[in-house]
């Protein structure tokens, strides 16, 4: 079993940059594709970024490509996603998802990621 931890959630100005984190226990987690999801109120919890456990794959959402980037620390077992430039519509719950199949690839349906963190809350005003 793994457990996922968000923080650096938080209110910000528009144009103003947050990072979020989200350290893992349990199980091995340096094998593990991780990635980020959103979720709007009243919307479907959406995808973000994802990064393979080698750092050497990402992919972001075109929503957020060029203003938000995900990465990873495997000897602390946390993953960050860094966020410039945000914008009212950036304002979500925000999710750490984690894939235990220790792939190459990486993924942006929801469905692939076993295991979920709690979110943390990101509020983005105008």
């Amino acid at each position: 079993q793994v457990q996922l931890v968000e923080s650096g959630g938080g209110l910000v100005q528009a144009g103003g940059s947050l990072r979020l984190s989200c350290v893992a226990s349990g199980r091995t987690f340096n094998t593990f594709g991780t990635a980020w999801f959103r979720q709007a109120p009243g919307k479907e919890r959406v995808f973000v970024a994802a990064i393979n456990w080698r750092s050497d794959t990402t992919i972001y959402a075109d929503s957020v490509k060029g203003r938000f980037t995900i990465s990873r620390d495997n000897a602390k077992n946390t993953v960050y996603l860094q966020m410039n430039s945000l914008k009212p519509e950036d304002t979500a719950i925000y999710y750490c998802a984690a894939d235990p199949r220790y792939s190459f690839y990486v993924y942006a349906n929801r469905n692939d990621y076993a295991y979920w963190g709690q979110g943390t809350q990101v509020t983005v005003s105008s």
